[in-house]
């Protein structure tokens, strides 16, 4: 077999891709062109792991970092050698080392008594995940190698206990250095067979053939998903509501692709039978029992939206790492079944805190009409959930969103229990929902079109770097998308009303 001239070096990202797929790692090396710009959202989680890191270096105070772009290896590597020899530096910041083809790149290299160093792999998450362990694995190899002498690996993450108090970052407290030198140690014993498989992988003249399975999404889903994983038919099989791998496998087994093909007396949920029978009657199913539920809601109604933004780092007072705010919402309130509805709504959009004024305006509107009447919202765990957290962050407003609480009501639930329509093709997602039911309303075009689109949207409107016009479509574009996640559920339910039977 005819070899490439050069063969690809080995990163630590990469060591990890291999790890999960030889053929991720060889597409990676080789046919990169292949994944495309990353999308907006992906782009978004390198920001933020990039700012994140960068903070994380304030950390070490008198560190050097290496600067040179990592495709200059011979200067970025004779830059770190000067950086280790120099005994005044006490820490080195993206120092490179390289040894067998294999160039790694750690976060911080913390000098220590005795010309020894630190290892510390820096990650935006809150925990230590076992994939995170080869990663510091490869670099402390490739280190001891290049006669680096290490005395303990570390994994510094955000501490998820530390709540910010408004000014400067204390670094201590928001950071939790974690000692992983034993896992690193028990993981370094298969460390040189992957190695080698690795190399031998990039010596090939093609992608090495790999089915695809699970390691297509675990740990992380592949750049080459769509390469490996053809389009699913319609009303696949994988589609079956919370179907457990152990039936699917059997269902594959038996030569069983869609819904429509699964025999009679196959052992199913409710739920999944309730389904397959959609599917092969090509009708929708709404439960009796709809009628009754909606008979009991007391108006005026209420259908409620949120949109929130959890960044890594705690943007206001008394949040934690990750602690989503809202910045929006939309209500429209309906005084009677199939009444025209009243459109409020609320958003902030000048990069201040806007817990306050969301809470003060959302209740001012939700007892417009007095404080009775439901308050429907779709997937009532997530509004809940962000009206207990404004209850901590704002207690002279706590009675009276505690009120608002014990008003909601869950559409999700209703129509997850009671109603499928083979429309939903296995999602009960209101983007799935609502034009399954009400096929005059979609979300298809829409410029933000669901919750990630929204924070990214939100961030790029306080961060000031749009014009005039770009903000002003981004602010017009979110109350669009608000509005109809509000509307949908108005339609959604008027729709189960005059159709509340057994189809």
């Amino acid at each position: 077999m005819k070899q490439r001239k050069k063969i690809a070096n080995l990163s630590k990202s990469k060591f990890v891709a291999g790890l999960q797929c030889l053929k991720r790692l060889y597409l990676l090396c080789y046919e990169d062109q292949l994944v495309g710009e990353p999308d907006e959202a992906t782009q978004a989680r390198f920001d933020q792991g990039a700012e994140v890191g960068e903070l994380a270096r304030k950390a070490f105070e008198g560190g050097a970092l290496v600067d040179k772009p990592y495709w200059e290896v011979q200067g970025v590597v004779e830059q770190t050698q000067r950086l280790v020899a120099d005994k005044s530096v006490p820490a080195i910041f993206e120092g490179a080392f390289e040894h067998d083809n294999v160039i790694v790149r750690p976060d911080v290299l913390r000098r220590e008594p005795g010309g020894k160093w630190d290892l510390i792999e820096v990650k935006s998450g809150t925990e230590v995940k076992e994939v995170h362990i080869p990663d510091v694995a490869i670099q402390k190899h490739v280190l001891r190698s290049c006669g680096l002498k290490l005395r303990r690996c570390f994994l510094m993450h955000l501490d998820r206990s530390y709540v910010y108090d408004g000014g400067e970052y204390d670094l201590q407290r928001l950071f939790h250095l974690a000692e992983v030198s034993r896992e690193v140690a028990n993981f370094e014993q298969e460390l040189k067979g992957c190695l080698a498989a690795q190399q031998k992988t990039l010596r090939l003249t093609r992608a090495p053939s790999v089915e695809p399975g699970p390691q297509c999404t675990d740990p992380y889903e592949c750049e080459f998903h769509d390469l490996c994983n053809q389009q699913l038919p319609e009303n696949h099989i994988s589609t079956l509501y919370r179907l457990r791998q152990e039936r699917l496998e059997e269902l594959e087994a038996m030569g069983v692709e869609t819904l429509d093909q699964i025999p009679d007396g196959f052992p199913l949920s409710k739920t999944q039978e309730r389904m397959v029978d959609c599917v092969k009657s090509g009708k929708p199913y709404v439960d009796p029992l709809v009628k009754e539920q909606l008979a009991a809601l007391e108006y005026p109604l209420y259908f409620m939206d949120f949109e929130t933004c959890n960044p890594a780092l705690p943007r206001f007072p008394g949040m934690r790492p990750y602690d989503p705010f809202p910045f929006q919402w939309s209500v429209h309130v309906q005084k009677s079944p199939g009444a025209k509805p009243q459109h409020y709504e609320f958003l902030s959009t000048d990069g201040s805190d806007p817990r306050e004024p969301f809470t003060a305006e959302l209740l001012s509107v939700l007892s417009k009409h007095g404080k009775d009447g439901n308050i429907v919202v779709y997937s009532r765990p997530f509004e809940d959930s962000r009206l207990r957290e404004l209850t901590e962050w704002l207690p002279q407003h706590g009675s009276a969103i505690e009120e608002v609480r014990g008003r909601l009501w869950d559409l999700l639930s209703l129509v997850r229990k009671h109603v499928y329509h083979p429309g939903f093709q296995g999602s009960f997602s209101i983007k799935n929902v609502l034009p399954a039911l009400v096929p005059e309303m979609t979300y298809d075009g829409m410029d933000v079109a669901d919750g990630t689109e929204a924070g990214l949207a939100y961030e790029s409107i306080v961060r000031g770097e749009l014009t005039a016009m770009e903000k002003q479509w981004l602010q017009k574009s979110l109350r669009e998308y608000c509005r109809l996640d509000t509307l949908a559920m108005v339609e959604i339910l008027d729709r189960l009303r005059r159709t509340g039977r057994s189809q």
